[in-house]
């Protein structure tokens, strides 16, 4: 039984493994969107008394997710066409994320988790969309947010740290590519 698991487990890794050489080999050609989910930040859910405008109120990156968001900066510099654009939710551990990882980034409202309001909610998808199909640099187009912006936009879930690569198809998005950062 010990050799099945253990089986399981390599061939997991190895999947893995191969999904994130892929990413890169996607990344190096550059032109590509990146939907980078926040570094490791621990809680599932904001504070009763969060703030948009106050850190202090909200879940922040854990050391280990300031040395994944590092971790994640020096791989891009070294394996990736370089970063053109970084946009980033609000939120502050995703700013933490883009400037430790890129330097900074610029606040888009729209990367924040979907609201709650459906009109809202469509809104911000479309703000999303627009930009991504707007795009046309020749460097890679980061945008770091949150899991439940990347399930809206992908239908799929993202790891923290997880980078998502993705390019417009019909009304939505495709993912071509997974780099997970350990």
């Amino acid at each position: 039984m010990l050799r099945i698991v253990t089986t399981a487990i390599l061939i997991a890794l190895t999947a893995s493994a191969g999904a994130t050489e892929a990413g890169w080999a996607l990344l190096r050609e550059g032109e590509h969107v990146v939907l980078l989910r926040n570094a490791m930040a621990p809680g599932a859910s904001e504070p009763a008394n969060f703030d948009i405008e106050k850190c202090s109120t909200q879940r922040r990156l854990s050391e280990r997710g300031k040395l994944q968001a590092r971790k994640m900066g020096a791989l891009f510099a070294a394996r990736a066409a370089p970063t053109e654009r970084v946009l980033s939710s609000r939120y502050c551990r995703t700013l933490e994320t883009a400037r430790l990882a890129f330097g900074g980034a610029e606040e888009f409202a729209a990367l924040d988790p979907p609201a709650a309001d459906e009109t809202t909610r469509k809104q911000q998808i479309e703000a999303v969309m627009r930009e991504i199909r707007g795009y046309s640099g020749s460097g890679n187009f980061i945008l770091v947010t949150h899991l439940e912006t990347i399930q809206a936009l992908t239908g799929q879930t993202a790891r923290e740290g997880e980078a998502v690569i993705v390019g417009p198809e019909g009304d939505g998005l495709k993912v071509l590519g997974r780099i997970i950062f350990n």
